[in-house]
């Protein structure tokens, strides 16, 4: 074999640039399982020099079903990478290896790909190929006992792949046509109205500390006297709570009713929101 068909045969394996490959075939001897070597290694020097730059773009990818289901966040720098070939069957694999491994990073890190090589060592490759920043992000599995799991997907880019993706469990003794349309409506409105938590009780305290010194430093600048200020900002707080906290948020479908007069017009006692995760990139 010539060279020049060692280094056609080297950029098809590995999808180095020619000059990447004309250069590690006569590092190499014309060894190519050597050559292939080299440039991981070059791969990962590079890989790491990209590592500072922002990874903004990306997907967000599905995985399981009602029983257990998971969302795992990969980005990358442009939405050129992240319709990429190469890039959506690394984000579809990897999206069944973090719901077998519920979202132990660490666990998922370590797992075995169809290529023989672990998750970390296909992403060094993967940088190196697509030469861009790509990172692994937030996940997030639900696998409760007596729920059942529903999600949506917005602006797919392909099969599972999207740019925005929310799984809802609902706690329920029954299985009905009326829960499973209520659960994929339910992961539709917290798609488009991104609550902060189930309840007004569990939105994060330090966001609301943050949230009142902005309300409260915005009246004092407009001159008001602290007792007005005290009265107003109470009155803001309350509104931010009820805004952001699931059950209190008006329904998208039919905004005079709350989500919780919805789940109360449903008449199934066992009804209840467990948990839910909506995952957008670049937030």
């Amino acid at each position: 074999m010539s060279d020049i068909e060692k280094v056609k045969q080297l950029r098809e394996a590995t999808g180095a640039g020619f000059k990447d490959c004309n250069l590690a075939i006569k590092e190499s001897g014309g060894d190519l399982d050597k050559a292939v070597e080299i440039l991981r290694v070059k791969g990962i020097s590079k890989a790491s020099k990209k590592m500072s730059r922002d990874a903004k773009e990306g997907v967000i990818a599905t995985s399981g079903d009602e029983n257990k289901i998971s969302v795992i966040e990969i980005n990358c720098e442009t939405d050129f990478v992240a319709k990429n070939d190469d890039f959506v069957s690394f984000a579809k694999e990897l999206s069944e290896l973090n719901n077998q491994s519920e979202s132990d990073l660490d666990k998922l890190k370590k797992s075995k790909m169809s290529n023989g090589e672990i998750v970390e060592d296909s992403l060094v490759a993967l940088i190196a190929k697509m030469g861009e920043k790509i990172t692994i992000g937030r996940v997030k599995t639900f696998n409760n006992s007596g729920s059942k799991n529903f999600n949506y997907l917005h602006t797919v880019v392909k099969d599972n792949l999207s740019k925005l993706s929310v799984i809802v469990s609902l706690e329920s003794n029954e299985s009905s046509d009326v829960i499973k349309t209520f659960g994929k409506q339910l992961a539709m409105h917290i798609a488009a109205s991104n609550p902060l938590s189930l309840n007004s009780d569990s939105i994060n305290k330090d966001l609301l500390q943050k949230e009142l010194e902005l309300v409260t430093e915005e009246l004092k600048n407009s001159g008001k006297p602290d007792d007005i200020v005290q009265k107003i900002s109470l009155s803001k707080m309350k509104k931010f709570k009820e805004e952001n906290s699931l059950l209190s948020q008006a329904w998208v479908m039919e905004p005079k009713k709350k989500v919780q007069d919805i789940v109360n017009d449903l008449n199934i006692s066992s009804l209840k929101i467990k948990d839910f995760c909506r995952l957008k990139i670049g937030e």
